[in-house]
């Protein structure tokens, strides 16, 4: 049984959330503030965190920066705001998704649903490979360059999986978003954008001058082998 950590401070959509949820079979956490959600997400105790913006102490985007420093907890951040650079600043910070207020209670855990299942379902059983100065580690879902280790979200490890099963082809943004993303995943496609600089600020040496995750301008990416 999966948990999901809700970290809200108005009790009422707390409440609403977490009936709803326990309704699906899901084992619920609260809390009020940025600071003790920041705690629970580090006990280890959440499968998810359902992050809002807005949080007294501590808000969301620095809950999530300093998650983001020690954990891969898949995070689904909340807005009230529809205001785009929120969205952006929230999956540059490592946030797998997110969702705006007000959301439909189906939307909300058809989401909560795709993440856990692609956080839980990557490992693969055994084997490793290696492309240029990395190496691939598919039991232990790590990546290392030149033998040390990269701090890569779950995603980040997703994507570079979903390459390679798909070498020497350029994968489209739709592709991403239907395969890694989720089939039920409703984001739009800057999120695949926003991943993919994320992505290559951790891979390459010089990110305006990508070596290895490459541009195929209209088309989509590739990983250059």
């Amino acid at each position: 049984m999966s948990t999901v950590l809700i970290v809200e401070d108005e009790k009422s959509i707390v409440d609403l959330i977490s009936f709803n949820l326990k309704r699906e079979g899901y084992e619920i956490l609260e809390a009020y503030d940025g600071q003790k959600g920041l705690e629970l997400a580090l006990s280890g105790k959440a499968d998810l965190m359902l992050l809002d913006v807005m949080l007294p102490l501590m808000d969301g985007f620095e809950v999530l920066k300093k998650l983001r420093e020690t954990s891969s907890l898949p995070v689904i951040m909340v807005t009230a705001r529809e205001e785009e650079r929120d969205k952006i600043l929230g999956l540059e910070t490592g946030a797998d998704d997110y969702i705006t207020k007000p959301f439909s209670v189906k939307e909300l855990a058809a989401r909560i649903k795709a993440n856990i299942r692609r956080s839980a379902g990557i490992v693969t059983a055994g084997g490793g490979s290696e492309f240029g100065p990395f190496a691939i580690d598919r039991l232990m879902q790590t990546v290392s360059k030149n033998g040390k280790p990269l701090e890569l979200s779950q995603r980040e490890y997703d994507i570079i999986s979903y390459f390679l099963k798909n070498p020497s082809r350029v994968v489209s943004r739709e592709e991403f978003m239907e395969k890694v993303w989720g089939f039920d995943y409703y984001g739009d496609l800057r999120a695949v954008d926003v991943a993919m600089r994320r992505l290559r600020e951790k891979l390459e040496d010089d990110p305006a001058e990508p070596r290895y995750l490459m541009t195929k301008r209209g088309a989509g990416y590739y990983l250059k082998i």
